[in-house]
């Protein structure tokens, strides 16, 4: 028998930290500065970004084909990198470290839902990439994952665990690989 999804107590699970207009004006934004490949300029993106509420750093780079859900729940460090295509989803912080890089077409989900619950509740987690992380192309990290000081996350894998320090994982789901080495 099919149950039907009560879409009022979703709507009331999430917490989008901003009120009506803000999410109107910042949905906007999104779709015609960062979503497409008119805007190439990463300064632009970046002050937009810090109007809007991220905490951004120095020298930080936003390539075209980005979509962030909630720019006030995003810290970028200094250096860091946002490759094309990516896709941050941040439904709850999602903090990205200094020298951090997303390749293109990453994938940062801080969301999911209860399949367990009648209501298919969403339940919401911080992602947190330390310093010297790099994300792969088409990786996808997902909800409550904290990678690790200068772990990485190969082509086209998925971390749902902790990523430790100066580690290569690959896969899916992710798997520890081998040491990093930095010369």
């Amino acid at each position: 028998m099919n149950k039907i999804v009560n879409l009022h107590n979703y709507r009331r699970s999430l917490n989008t930290g901003a009120g009506f207009l803000k999410r109107f004006l910042w949905y906007y934004t999104n779709i015609l500065v960062f979503n497409h490949h008119f805007f190439p300029i990463s300064t632009l993106k970046v002050f937009l970004l810090r109007i809007f509420g991220a905490k951004i750093g120095n020298a930080v780079v936003i390539k075209p084909k980005v979509n962030i859900k909630y720019p006030w729940k995003l810290e970028i460090g200094d250096y860091s990198w946002v490759g094309e295509s990516v896709w941050i989803d941040n439904l709850d912080l999602v903090q990205l470290g200094k020298h951090v890089v997303l390749s293109q077409g990453a994938l940062l989900l801080s969301g999911n839902h209860d399949y367990t619950s009648e209501n298919f509740d969403l339940i919401t987690k911080p992602i947190i990439l330390r310093d010297g992380v790099w994300i792969g192309a088409r990786a996808i990290v997902t909800a409550g994952v904290e990678a690790s000081s200068h772990a990485v996350l190969s082509v086209n894998s998925v971390a749902s665990k902790n990523l430790g320090a100066y580690a290569i994982y690959s896969g899916n789901p992710a798997v520890f690989r081998k040491n990093r080495d930095i010369r």
